[in-house]
């Protein structure tokens, strides 16, 4: 994991891939549970009956599920030492390249894009690829900003 240990270090990374998550599986569980949270239960998702004669021969994991994973795979790459609060800001892009069926295995390949400084600490600009093992298509890639403020 590569830790960042103050601002300096933080904006020398731009450009640079930070690394790759483990890989980890896509349950119908997750599934299952991320449908009940979100309230999302559309079939192509919670019916694997259906879902079999379905576009992709199995359930899928939502898009927002990938999406979601980010924060988890992200911590095994990279982290930012001290105590500066960290808030994310939001996302620049969002696709979903492939469907990440029930069963795949999926990590995240990071790379600091952007810092850029500002009042009260720094913007960082973060591309994550969700990679689904045994595919050449990312499952999704997104931008991510988040903001470090120092007190």
């Amino acid at each position: 994991m590569r830790m960042f240990n103050d601002s300096t270090e933080i904006a020398a990374a731009v450009g640079e891939e930070l690394g790759v998550s483990e890989w980890i599986g896509i349950t119908q569980d997750r599934i299952d549970m991320f449908a009940d949270a979100t309230g999302d239960r559309q079939w192509i998702h919670v019916d694997p009956e259906r879902a079999a004669d379905g576009p992709f021969g199995a359930t899928i994991a939502h898009g927002y599920l990938t999406l979601s994973l980010i924060p988890f795979l992200g911590a095994q790459v990279f982290a930012f030492a001290g105590d500066m609060a960290r808030v994310n800001y939001g996302l620049n892009k969002v696709r979903f390249v492939s469907p990440v069926t029930v069963r795949s295995k999926v990590r995240s390949s990071v790379a600091m894009l952007d810092v850029t400084d500002i009042e009260k600490g720094q913007q960082v600009t973060l591309q994550h690829t969700i990679e689904i093992r045994g595919t050449d298509k990312p499952a999704c890639v997104a931008e991510t900003v988040t903001l470090l403020m120092t007190s």
